[in-house]
């Protein structure tokens, strides 16, 4: 069962929201993660990127308590996929609000689609006030069958997916955009290219556009999946894949996977 919760500055705790998020103001900073049975992917470095974000974005309130309290709040068993947001009320200050929310269904593979047009984007660096533009451009590429749209830029060299990172392998080297692509920093990226370094794999930096990835491995990553594999790149590249390779990095991200810190289980 989803909830809302919001924060209380003064009390120092979350209390019942409205059902309408939107009743809060907009959107300026936003953070997401998987908790499978209490157990989750990278929570500080989905801490840093929050706090970071809030701080990019000036927020008139602490987050740090807000996260604490947040992480503790949240249910120990089960799937879940809980959101934090930063959001400017109508009244000029600031709101800190948890969704608490059942994960969604997980597969192993995608469609992806390119986004033909402007960058949607205005906040490239920061996750959380793209969020629903970027949703609706994937909802159009769902509409055609794709679960991903991928984001170019000026030079068609790929940057990212909506609400995913992209990765590719180039025979036994594992290959990122290049970082003067302005992107959201994901967590499961930074994951995966940490244990590329630790298994003494290659990491290549690239501007590449979608024709040049044609015969090779690509990946669409993000918090609420981990790693797919591109099965089909609508009007793009032909794709393959090693056989064995992403059941044997899924199985790697998944080790990585610790217990959430203090708090009493909630139902």
């Amino acid at each position: 069962m989803s909830a809302l919760l919001r924060w209380n500055p003064g009390e120092a705790r979350l209390n019942p929201g409205v059902a309408d998020a939107t009743a809060y103001g907009d959107v300026r900073a936003a953070d997401s993660w998987l908790v499978t049975d209490g157990r989750v992917l990278g929570l500080a470095l989905h801490r840093e990127r929050f706090l970071r974000s809030a701080d990019a974005q000036g927020a008139t309130i602490d987050p740090a308590p807000f996260w604490d309290a947040a992480v503790a709040a949240l249910p120990r068993s089960g799937d879940w996929f809980p959101r934090v947001d930063l959001r400017a009320s109508v009244d000029g200050a600031d709101e800190l609000l948890l969704h608490v929310r059942p994960a969604p269904d997980r597969t192993v593979s995608v469609v992806v689609a390119t986004h033909h047009g402007p960058d949607p984007r205005r906040a490239p660096s920061i996750k959380g006030p793209d969020l629903e533009r970027l949703g609706r451009i994937r909802a159009e590429a769902a509409g055609k069958g794709a679960g991903e749209v991928v984001l170019l830029a000026d030079d068609e060299s790929v940057i990212e997916a909506a609400y995913s990172a992209l990765l590719w392998w180039r025979g036994d080297a594992l290959c990122t955009p290049a970082p003067e692509l302005t992107r959201v920093d994901s967590v499961t990226s930074r994951s995966v290219l940490t244990l590329a370094a630790a298994f003494g794999v290659d990491v290549l930096h690239e501007r590449r556009a979608p024709a040049e990835l044609n015969g090779l491995e690509v990946w669409a990553l993000n918090a609420a999946q981990g790693i797919r594999i591109v099965r089909e790149w609508q009007d793009g590249p032909d794709l393959a894949a090693e056989p064995g390779r992403l059941a044997l990095w899924r199985t790697r991200l998944q080790a990585l996977r610790r217990p959430l810190p203090g708090g009493p289980s909630q139902s």
